[in-house]
Parts: C-alpha cells; sequence; structure tokens
C-alpha cells in the first residue's frame, strides 16, 4: 500500500511538471475569497485613506471584497509583521511604506522582518506630502516665526502619527537643519494626533496631509510648509520648507503594497495587475489627488529595486541623524 501512495505522488509531481496548467492548487481560481488588506496605522490617517480607495476598485477587477484591516502600533511594524508571517497564498497583503520597508529596520532595537528578503513586491501607490503644522494654541504664521519661537522654548514638542515613520524623519531633519531643540511626541495614527492638535494638547505637528487636509482647508489647523520639493497642488499657496528658508530640505514618502516572501507568480501577478488598474482609474486618481495623496504606479520589479535602494539610502539618513527608536 506504501509503495502505491508513493506511486501515486510521483504521478502528481509528474504530471504537474509537465503540465503547467496542472496543478495541486489551481492558482487559475484565484482570488476565489476575500483578500484580507492590511493597514499597519490606525484608521483614518492616510494610509487607511488610501488602501479603502484603491482596495474597493482592485475588489471589483479581481471579483472578491477587499477588506481593509488597520493594525496600528510600532510605526507600522506590527501591521507589516502580520504581512511577513501570513501564508503566501495572495490573500494576505499590506500597505507598506518608506518607513515599514526602508526606514524603521534602521531605527527600531526589534524588527521582526527585514524588508529585504520578508516580503514579495506588488507595486507601487504614489507619494504622500507631509505638512508642518500648527494648531490655534500656537501664535505663529510662518515656519520663520515657528524657528524664532522653538529656538526660545528649548525642548518644544512636535508631534506625528508614529516613531519611525516618514513624518518623525520630516521632524528630526527640520530640528538639524534650522538648529532647534525639539521633542517628539509620537502618536498611534493621525487620528488621535489631529484631535489632540486642534484642541491644544500639542502645538506642532508634521503628519501626512491626506489626514490633515480637511482641517487645514476648514480653519481649525494652520499649514506653515510642505516637506516635499515641490508645492503640493491642494495646498498651492503654501511654500515647501526649502522655499521657507531651509534651502535643500526634501522628505518625500512613499508608499505601496507587498505580500508575504514565497508567493506564487501568476498570484502576484494577478494581483500586480488589479493594482494597475486601479491606479489608472480616473477616478480613483481624482479622489487621492483631492485628499493630497500623488497616485503612481509601478511593476512590481521597479517596486522592488526602489524598496532595496531606499533601504540603503536611509540607513545611511538614519545613521548620521542618530535617530534611535525603543
Amino acid at each position: 500500500m506504501r509503495s502505491t501512495n508513493l506511486s501515486r505522488r510521483a504521478l502528481l509531481c509528474f504530471t504537474a511538471a509537465i503540465l503547467p496548467g496542472v496543478t495541486l492548487a489551481s492558482q487559475d481560481t484565484f482570488p476565489s475569497k476575500p483578500i484580507r488588506f492590511i493597514v499597519p496605522y490606525a484608521a483614518g490617517g492616510t494610509t487607511d485613506l488610501v488602501a479603502r480607495t484603491v482596495g474597493a476598485r482592485m475588489a471589483q477587477t479581481l471579483g472578491q471584497p477587499v477588506v481593509i484591516d488597520n493594525r496600528g502600533g510600532a510605526g507600522g511594524n506590527i501591521g507589516m509583521d502580520a504581512v511577513a508571517k501570513a501564508a503566501p497564498d495572495g490573500y494576505t497583503v499590506g500597505m507598506g511604506a518608506i518607513s515599514t520597508n526602508a526606514l524603521n529596520p534602521h531605527i527600531y532595537k526589534k524588527v521582526p522582518f527585514d524588508p529585504r528578503k520578508d516580503f514579495t513586491a506588488i507595486g507601487m501607490l504614489g507619494m504622500s506630502t507631509i505638512v508642518l503644522e500648527v494648531g490655534p494654541a500656537l501664535p505663529v504664521k510662518n515656519v520663520a516665526e515657528l524657528i524664532a519661537h522653538a529656538r526660545k522654548h528649548p525642548g518644544l514638542p512636535y508631534s506625528t502619527a508614529g516613531a519611525g515613520t516618514s513624518m518623525h524623519l520630516a521632524g528630526v531633519l527640520f530640528g538639524q537643519m534650522s538648529g532647534t531643540e525639539l521633542t517628539h511626541v509620537p502618536y498611534k495614527g493621525s487620528a488621535p494626533l489631529i484631535t489632540d492638535l486642534i484642541g491644544g494638547q500639542v502645538p506642532v505637528a508634521f503628519d501626512n496631509l491626506p489626514a490633515s487636509l480637511p482641517h487645514i482647508q476648514a480653519g481649525k489647523l494652520k499649514a506653515l510648509a510642505v516637506a516635499g520639493s515641490q508645492r503640493s497642488p491642494a495646498l498651492p499657496d503654501v511654500p515647501t520648507l526649502a522655499e521657507a528658508g531651509l534651502a535643500g530640505y526634501a522628505v518625500e514618502p512613499w508608499f505601496g503594497v507587498y505580500g508575504p516572501a514565497g508567493m506564487p507568480a501568476a498570484v502576484a501577478q494577478r494581483l500586480e495587475k488589479a493594482l494597475q488598474e486601479a491606479l489608472a482609474e480616473p477616478a480613483v486618481k481624482d479622489k487621492l489627488l483631492a485628499a493630497g495623496f500623488t497616485p503612481r504606479s509601478s511593476t512590481a520589479a521597479e517596486f522592488e529595486a526602489l524598496t532595496q535602494r531606499e533601504y540603503q539610502r536611509l540607513g545611511q539618513v538614519a545613521q548620521r541623524a542618530r535617530m534611535t527608536v525603543d
């Protein structure tokens, strides 16, 4: 009986080898159930907004729901660790970023995954804009006034949506280039940060623009500058930090979709195509642009190359800035 079973197994393996369309679990049926899209930050932030917009369009192409699963904490490490440890069958993907997949491994004492080896790159989503903003409790009107205030008040707290995020990096570079001593106060996502900024519990913040934009437009928060190399179309009258006096300053966070390492090529390609189609949809583009996010698609290979380059580059930046997170 044992030899018969071995013979059947050998026959199945031989058949799969000579007939690529025949596999023990056909990939042609993917997806046959909902796909979990892990967002490694709290609901209400940039990643949540982008994931829900793009995920809804991908669901139309894939014929299955794309369910958003918010898992905030540890600068995005908790959520991306869940992606890295998920079954590599295509039914769990995550929204990685410049922070989780390039910066965090260099500044956290312990990161439970290696972004160079533990993920399958699916494709890029685009670029976000970081905005330097103040709440109503701080009486400054521009970057020069903020710098003067910070020099008179060493240790002035500034908040971000998490330690180790690109916003944290933006704050560190601002302090270095402006010659000010600031104290970082990290939050678990943009939503609680914005609530406290409006309420006066914190005076200054670096936040991803999509989350803060409605409150800026409503006059509840004041945008002093944006951190990118160019002004944001959503805030055309707000200068870049370079224009505001910090020549050479630029921090431009990117986002993309990853799956666990070891995904079947056909499954990864199906997700890659669905992502590209979603970003090409005019309605999706318009919604993201209106929110202050710049959509930009890529191939999986291009996104993998970007991840590897940024990992090396930000390792050097973090070392020079002596950024660390417990």
